[in-house]
């Protein structure tokens, strides 16, 4: 199996449960690890033969946008699309941390891990 990864992509967006998250927005850092069976081509000459990481970056973008409540429903959401548009993908670890969440003295980051494995 071959993995692509993106890491530490940085973006700011309006999700949150608490009052004003989702009118001031705040800072998040992902991570997205895909997985998918590079046995069917051997050889990697174009990127039609692997998954473009720019449409993966496009597609977590995207989804970014739309505020939403939870974390878990962001993360969930994000997998589902990466799944529809690339179904040969076997393996999906998605992570997204909120790096200033709204609680008093914390020093630190929240966030929601989500790993997807799927049959061959």
């Amino acid at each position: 199996m071959i993995f692509i990864e993106l890491k530490d992509v940085k973006m700011h967006a309006y999700h949150g449960f608490y009052e004003g998250e989702q009118e001031q927005g705040s800072p998040y850092e992902l991570n997205l690890v895909v997985g998918f069976d590079h046995n069917e081509r051997p050889e990697f000459n174009t990127v039609s033969d692997t998954l473009d990481y720019t449409v993966l970056y496009e597609l977590i973008r995207q989804r970014m946008l739309v505020p939403t409540p939870l974390l878990e429903t962001v993360a969930e959401s994000i997998v589902r699309r990466i799944k529809h548009h690339y179904p040969q993908i076997l393996e999906i670890h998605f992570s997204i941390y909120k790096l200033q969440p709204p609680i008093p003295d914390f020093n630190g980051k929240v966030g929601v891990s989500l790993r997807k494995l799927y049959n061959e």
